[in-house]
This record gives C-alpha cells, structure tokens and sequence, in this order.
C-alpha cells in the first residue's frame, strides 16, 4: 500500500498531534494522546491497541500495522518530526492512540486482593510515568490519580510509563468518589504520612489496602489526610525530610506486594 508523504509543518494532522503534546484540555476533548517512540509504538501492538494515526521518519519499522486500514500511516521528513515531537530529540516515530478510560467510575475487582496506590498532588508526570510502571511491576490492583496530579496522558507520564498506558488501567477521580467505593468495598485508606497513629511501614500490614502518596513539597492534602483510617511512614536517616514521591511509591508497592 502507497503510503502518503507529509512535508510541511502545517500539515492538519501535524497541527493535531502538537495540540495533543501541548494540551490536557485537547486530549480530553479527542480521547487521544500522543506517543513518541518506536518502544511505545511496539508495546501498543503487543497489548492490541491500534494507533490513530503514525507519522514516522525513514527507517521505521511499521511491519506490525502495515497492513491494518483503519491506522493513518505518513512519513513526514526530520524537520517535521522535530516540530511534532515532545522529544528534545525524536526517535523516528510519533503516533496518537485512543484513551482507554471508560465513563464513570468503578473499582476494578483485583483492588480487593491487590489493594491500591492513590496520588494525591503529584505534579511531575515523569513522577506519575515511573509510579504507573513500579505498580505494574508489583502487580498493583490499581492507580488512582486524585485532582491536582499530572495528567495520566501528559507525553512525559506516557514515556516514563514505558507502555504500561497500554497493559493496565489507572484512574483519574475525586476524592469523595474514591473513599465512597473504598468504604463500600470494605477496603481501609491509609497515607504515607505522619501524625499520631503513624506505624512504621515494615510492621504495616498493607495487603490489600489503599495507600496515599502526596507530593514531595506539600505531602497529602489535609482534606485526604482526614479521610484516612491510618498512617505510615518509611524509617530513613534524621538527615533526611522526605523521599522523591516515585521512590516512595516503589518502597509501599513492595511492602504492598509482600504483605500479599
């Protein structure tokens, strides 16, 4: 199949995928997000999610959707690429993708036994990219991202997740929505956190339950702190005030994981 040639940046479809790098607003409206790397685009055929469209620079290996009609496939030269790509320096490859979160809000049934992270204020997507592929990696019954976090469709949040945007679901809610299916499900809300109940994370049993990680410089909110039945904390040295928020998460997922 002759495949079309995109060499202006003005190009409609070139003008689509900058919107989708530069604004939250704009991917929500479409459904879409934007992904920029052959990496991305491999794990999307391994997990059977179909692109939107792809715009690629000679070389690319495209084999696996070559023959699917419903994908708009362009080579485009490197200047537009650059001026498409959120990348400092693109990889050859740029496709949108359809957004996998369904209307409404329901907890997934591996929650119970799993338990859960939620995020509650943080604001690097690089953060939130690398929390999504930590709890993919334990196994997390799920990611919930309150008001306030990085957008879970942010290009930064997806190239840190190194595909798992497309192998896992995550979340965006409120806070009153989270602890009403929580409190109806029977699961306990804990936060990493201190105050006068907080235990020491080693001796937490956390199997099971739901943990709240804040952002480095406000930690949780006080409105999701008083939502909580408990508290933990992460023993480290008196030198040190707190954790990098996806270092943190990746020491509560493992307590999760073997409190399992």
């Amino acid at each position: 199949m002759e495949r079309e040639i995109i060499t202006s940046r003005h190009n409609p479809l070139c003008a689509h995928f900058r919107k989708l790098a530069a604004s939250r607003a704009y991917r929500e409206e479409t459904g879409e997000f934007l992904c920029d790397s052959p990496k991305l685009l491999q794990e999307a055929g391994l997990w059977g999610r179909t692109p939107c469209a792809i715009l690629y620079t000679e070389g690319a290996d495209l084999s696996r959707f070559e023959g699917d009609g419903t994908v708009r496939i362009a080579q485009v030269t490197q200047s537009v690429m650059e001026s498409v790509s959120p990348a400092k320096t693109p990889q050859g490859v740029v496709f949108s993708c359809r957004q996998s979160g369904a209307a409404g809000f329901e907890l997934p049934e591996a929650l119970k036994a799993k338990g859960c992270l939620v995020l509650d204020g943080v604001q690097d997507p690089g953060n939130v990219g690398t929390i999504l592929r930590t709890a993919d990696a334990f196994d997390c019954g799920g990611v919930f991202l309150l008001p306030g976090c990085a957008d879970l469709y942010h290009p930064k949040t997806v190239r840190a997740g190194m595909g798992v945007h497309f192998r896992r679901h995550s979340y965006q809610c409120t806070a009153e929505e989270l602890t009403a299916a929580f409190k109806a499900a029977g699961i306990a809300l804990y936060a990493a956190a201190l105050r006068d109940d907080t235990a020491d994370v080693r001796e937490a049993n956390l199997g099971g339950c739901a943990v709240v990680i804040g952002s480095e410089g406000r930690g949780v909110s006080e409105q999701v702190l008083s939502l909580c039945e408990g508290t933990v904390k992460i023993p480290m040295s008196s030198r040190c005030e707190s954790l990098n928020a996806a270092v943190a998460a990746s020491i509560l997922l493992w307590e999760m994981a073997r409190g399992r």
